[in-house]
């Protein structure tokens, strides 16, 4: 029988956090000696290559696997000491009072838009009875950070569960194609044809978000009435926060696609204008977690879930 030792699975975590094995050394107060015979120890206790070494690190695998397990028993061991009442990283339970109650680490991932929009109030709950680590990534990449043990949880679009994973449906964002008055006034006097839409600048939050391109996918079939479709490629820009892209849509800078809880506001101050709302697009919102008794996590998960309720109606 293996037997996993803990400070070997803590070593391997800490390379995955550091990218190296000098910086794993510092995070753990230990010799970069230390550190790499724990890592051969723990290869050769399961029989296979848990690191690629170099600048950085990075995990096979297997070794992923392992670091997903070190992080769950981290998080477990919080919950106990957070039910024993001792730990050392704590937060006053009263502010007049001295002591406090130990505090379990929380990493997740949400996206931009879920953190604008309906996802902070549930944070700022949990924040009282957890640390928390928020990573901001696309709703449909959000899963990698899941599969590779980086987060615990994530909210996605993403339906179908990362293994070792639970999926629940929390509802839906709606989004729309959005434009200045002035900018759909220019770009678009006759409409969004195909033509307009191939010479109207767009605004995109990343590379890695599709929404736009879903959209103008879905008008290029539609212009030749086939599923090939036309090839319509406007100019792109890219603005990788949530706030500060929709006021660039505000101020002319391109179209795009924004949740109606992030534009319902301006629009009503006529900053903005959907102009097809006839292809509006629904995007789920799915929470994720890893599958494993976890106290903190399940009081994470129903706050995120009231949250999303109170936001985005019932799923």
């Amino acid at each position: 029988m293996v037997d996993l030792q803990p400070d070997q699975l803590r070593t391997l975590d800490a390379i995955a956090a550091a990218g190296t094995f000098e910086a794993a050394a510092q995070r753990l107060g230990v010799t970069p000696s230390a550190v790499s015979q724990r890592v051969r120890a723990l290869e050769s206790a399961v029989g296979q290559v848990l690191v690629r070494r170099g600048k950085p690190a990075e995990l096979t695998p297997p070794g992923q696997v392992l670091v997903r397990h070190a992080r769950h028993l981290a998080l477990q061991q919080a919950d106990v000491l957070a039910e024993l009442g001792i730990g050392t990283a704590t937060r006053p339970s009263d502010p007049e009072a001295g002591g406090g109650v130990p505090l379990p680490e929380v990493t997740l991932v949400v996206s931009g838009d879920a953190l604008t929009t309906w996802a902070l109030p549930a944070l700022v709950e949990a924040s009282e009875w957890a640390r928390l680590e928020v990573l901001r990534e696309d709703e449909e990449h959000s899963i990698g950070l899941l599969r590779d043990g980086t987060a615990v949880a994530a909210v996605t679009s993403v339906a179908e569960a990362v293994p070792g994973c639970r999926s629940t449906l929390l509802g839906r964002m709606r989004y729309r194609p959005m434009a200045s008055p002035a900018f759909a006034a220019r770009w678009f006097p006759e409409g969004p044809t195909a033509v307009a839409l191939s010479r109207a600048p767009v605004l995109a939050f990343d590379r890695k978000d599709d929404l736009q391109e879903r959209y103008l996918r879905l008008r290029a079939q539609e212009a030749v009435g086939t599923a090939a479709g036309a090839v319509i490629d406007p100019p792109r820009h890219h603005v990788p926060a949530s706030n500060e892209f929709r006021r660039a849509i505000e101020l002319g800078m391109g179209w795009g696609m924004l949740p109606d809880l992030q534009s319902a506001r301006a629009e009503r101050a006529g900053l903005l204008v959907g102009f097809d709302d006839a292809r509006a697009m629904d995007v789920p919102q799915h929470w994720q977690q890893w599958r494993l008794h976890s106290t903190s996590l399940d009081r994470l998960a129903t706050a995120v879930a009231r949250a999303a309720r109170a936001a985005l109606g019932d799923p």
